[in-house]
């Protein structure tokens, strides 16, 4: 196993103990392979998530619309949404 030295400001270091004391995490190594672990498994979803709307969207074929009117519509459910404000 390799060692890794961070530093980080007392305001974190007193969240990390924080955490170590509620018996979840043995001890501050515990505590931060989860984070990473975590982190993984979030960017491994995402990826997956994206996967499958990319083989979606192949699947649904190839659209008769323009290009602007894609983005046109893209822009309405971003708004609807409340992604996008105004005149974007």
């Amino acid at each position: 196993m390799s060692r890794l030295t961070i530093s980080m400001p007392a305001q974190m270091n007193e969240w990390v103990e924080a955490q170590i004391s509620t018996g979840r995490y043995g001890n501050v190594s515990e505590y931060f392979r989860d984070l990473v672990r975590r982190d993984q498994e979030r960017r491994e979803a995402a990826i997956n998530e994206l996967r499958a709307l990319l083989d979606r969207a192949e699947e649904s074929g190839v659209s008769d619309r323009s290009v602007a009117e894609v983005l046109e519509a893209a822009r309405q459910e971003a708004r609807q949404k409340g992604l996008l404000r105004g005149d974007n």
